[in-house]
């Protein structure tokens, strides 16, 4: 499986961006999605997670209620809308991917990563 990022960039505080990651080479619909993040000197950190049929999503504190995961099944692609962006946000944000039935919100348990793209905040 093949994960590849787009939609990262610089947005001022309070602004939206929404990120996209299109997926290859494996049977999307029986893929468990994710989105991680890492910011400089951290660790990479769960952000938000989606199931087969979107009909069930976790999010990491920080992020609820201002980010929404969501897929698309008949292209491939899961989404990541980020709205009310916060300079905290800055990071590299990753896709993930994990062949499983329920969703998942450890790192570790992940298959599957896309190269990454950088979302950056400014105040």
């Amino acid at each position: 499986v093949q994960l590849v990022e787009s939609g990262g960039g610089l947005v001022q505080a309070g602004g939206s961006l929404r990120l996209s990651c299109a997926a290859s080479g494996g049977t999307f619909t029986r893929l468990i999605m994710g989105w991680f993040r890492q910011a400089p000197g951290k660790e990479r950190e769960f952000v938000a997670t989606i199931n087969w049929t979107g009909g069930s999503t976790v999010y990491a504190d920080p992020v609820k209620g201002r980010f929404t995961i969501s897929r698309d099944n008949a292209k491939n692609t899961v989404y990541l809308q980020m709205n009310n962006l916060k300079p905290e946000d800055t990071a590299v944000y990753y896709c993930a991917a994990v062949r499983t039935i329920v969703v998942v919100t450890t790192r570790d348990r992940y298959e599957y990563w896309g190269q990454g793209t950088l979302v950056t905040v400014s105040s």
